[in-house]
């Protein structure tokens, strides 16, 4: 049996200076297309999908479980921010003492670079820290992908651990539970 969320869901949306973080709705399905047919956003996740089997793969309300929010600017979908149960129980979890909550982020190449994904993602966090006091949260992404890991220590996440895993070098950061 999976673990629940470590978030309430479904959630109340998050307001933040200029974002809504909120549950996905089915108006969502074109930019969560658009996500993952990106060559930009999937550079270091494994390269993009074709559209025409995402047209085909992608439910009618995609994103649609606990820990999953859609970021929001101004009525339309920029992005998704998740914080999810990392599983570790497997063969190939990364240091599963590190923590349960892992923070993962994607956003349109038209939202990179105005602090929309800090933003967002600082948002989940705090929602976390708030629900979950004690707990530390876990993020990975390849050591070239430099704008991901300054936005990690960003938001306070310090590198524990780097390996080899889908023929590149992956970075592992930890931010401790809040104070």
């Amino acid at each position: 049996m999976a673990e629940p969320s470590f978030l309430p869901w479904p959630p109340a949306p998050i307001h933040t200076a200029r974002l809504v973080l909120r549950e996905s709705e089915s108006r969502d399905r074109p930019a969560f297309i658009e996500l993952f047919a990106s060559p930009e956003v999937n550079a270091y996740l494994g390269g993009a999908r074709p559209r025409d089997e995402l047209a085909q793969e992608v439910p009618e309300i995609p994103g649609r479980r606990p820990g999953h929010f859609v970021i929001e600017l101004d009525g339309a979908m920029i992005g998704t921010v998740e914080l999810k149960r990392r599983d570790l129980e497997g063969a190939d979890a990364i240091r599963p003492e590190a923590g349960k909550a892992e923070l993962g982020y994607l956003l349109l190449p038209t939202a990179w670079g105005r602090g929309y994904a800090a933003e967002a993602c600082a948002a989940v966090l705090d929602r976390f820290a708030a629900t979950c006091p004690g707990e530390p949260v876990v993020v990975f992404t390849r050591t070239a992908n430099t704008p991901s890991m300054r936005l990690a220590e960003k938001l306070g996440f310090t590198g524990i651990h780097r390996f080899e895993a889908w023929g590149a070098e992956q970075w592992m950061g930890v931010r401790p539970p809040a104070a």
